[in-house]
């Protein structure tokens, strides 16, 4: 049974000391009481008082991992309704569906477009994650969950509502640790079974959220946790409308039955594949854990990636990139140096104005926090003192022959201290604007 606020605070250190990041104990143990927190954020809760906190401190939905290495995605985990109010914890994992029904041709067409619909963005590699296997033939099945592990680098989602026949698909991935999908009333023992013996996800296929409360309740209570729900809906509006009531009772009323991530099939609602598309995109939003595609098509799965992203980017936390060296074109150790600040949005801008001069270049991106150069040079984070032993300890002395940095116009003020900080080095003002880049580069000599 769940703890309220007060309870959770008396088993807590009552430092106040705000390592949490809220003010007080008290405070702390209210947003834990409520899924807005996690016990980790508390660095000096005791171990006896961590055991007895176990319950309230796992999310109202349940963190559900599929596949392993580095091909394994996590869904659910989710503590809040709307975003503002915390941040979504795990992004849905896009699938593509095949099928034993489908041609050679077919089935390969799928997973050419699974492994080349990858897109960079602001430093992240944006893709589909899962394959869905779906099938009724035993023999057909075990041959094309075999192909799918052995010619994709994603996780598997098994789809069969006959034990026998995922029984036999999951010898050929059991590795893999894929998700089980298609335990119904009629099946449920035996398809628990597997997921127990395989120690794999099990999703639940109901034809209600009443009957997907009762499905659940059995796996908890036979030990499985690991679930993945499916109300059953087909239609936008009760998809749309059983969504909410599931974060909503997990998260409001704390009803552990619906307390899972869920799994969607779009192309079960249209034949269109761009009101596929518009489905899928409402379900991002609104709050699918697994999202079934019925095919790839750049054209709709890139705005679904972006959107993916751009909603599940923590509002509270700059979207940053990695600190480092980043080569762009084809540089030699003639080729200009420039630096900028890690905040994303920054880095993108940069880059792009960069590769469109076709002056290849080495752009070095210092951490910053995820602050834009103004905003950082500001708060004292890109200044003279910090950015000479970042250019030191970077690595570009070994990747150039020239001296010359080339530092944002932004902070021209602080040339000065680098020439300090970096007597080797001569010291070049840029461009305020990104667009000027081009113009600046081509006129750039070593």
């Amino acid at each position: 049974m769940a703890l309220t606020g007060i309870q959770i605070f008396k088993l807590l250190p009552k430092t106040n000391c705000g390592d949490c990041g809220v003010p007080t104990c008290l405070a702390f143990a209210m947003n834990l009481a409520a899924g807005k927190a996690e016990l980790s954020a508390c660095p000096h809760v005791s171990d006896e008082a961590t055991e007895q906190l176990a319950e309230a401190a796992a999310p109202p939905i349940r963190s559900v991992t599929i596949g392993t290495g580095d091909a394994a995605v996590k869904v659910g985990g989710e503590t809040v309704m709307f975003r503002h109010e915390k941040r979504f914890e795990n992004p849905p994992a896009l699938a593509v569906l095949v099928s034993d029904t489908m041609s050679d041709a077919d089935v390969d067409g799928r997973l050419q477009r699974f492994k080349e619909l990858r897109y960079e963005r602001v430093g992240l590699n944006l893709r589909p994650e899962l394959v869905a296997v779906q099938g009724d033939d035993a023999a057909k099945f075990a041959a094309l969950v075999g192909k799918v592990a052995k010619n994709s680098d994603g996780g598997l989602v098994l789809i069969s509502t006959n034990p026998d026949v995922l029984a036999v698909g999951l010898k050929e991935c059991a590795d893999k640790n894929p998700l089980l999908y298609g335990a119904t009333k009629d099946n449920l023992d035996a398809v628990a079974n597997l997921a127990k013996e395989n120690s794999c996800p099990i999703g639940v296929k109901a034809s209600s959220l009443e009957e997907t409360a009762e499905l659940t309740t059995k796996l908890t209570e036979a030990g499985l946790n690991d679930i993945v729900i499916d109300p059953g809906s087909r239609t936008v509006r009760q998809a749309f409308e059983d969504e909410v009531v599931i974060r909503n009772s997990a998260l409001a009323a704390k009803f552990r039955p619906l307390g899972f991530p869920t799994i969607t099939f779009p192309g079960e609602m249209t034949d269109n594949p761009l009101k596929e598309a518009l489905i899928a995109a409402t379900f991002i939003a609104k709050y699918a854990g697994v999202i079934v595609l019925s095919d790839l098509y750049g054209e709709s799965l890139f705005p679904l990636l972006v959107e993916r992203l751009n909603i599940y980017t923590d509002p509270q936390r700059p979207l940053a990139t990695e600190q480092g060296i980043y080569d762009i074109g084809t540089p030699d150790d003639n080729s200009p140096v420039l630096i900028t600040t890690n905040f994303s949005l920054t880095y993108f801008i940069v880059s792009g104005e960069i590769e469109g001069s076709k002056v290849p270049s080495h752009l070095l991106v210092m951490d910053t926090e995820g602050l834009s150069v103004m905003t950082a040079w500001a708060a004292g984070k890109f200044v003279a003192d910090l950015i000479g032993p970042f250019v030191k300890k970077s690595g570009i002395d070994d990747k150039v022959k020239h001296r010359k940095l080339v530092i944002p116009g932004y902070a021209a003020a602080e040339s000065g201290g680098l020439e300090e900080e970096l007597p080797d080095w001569e010291i070049m003002v840029g461009p305020r604007e990104a667009a000027h880049i081009p113009a600046y580069l081509k006129s750039w000599t070593p």
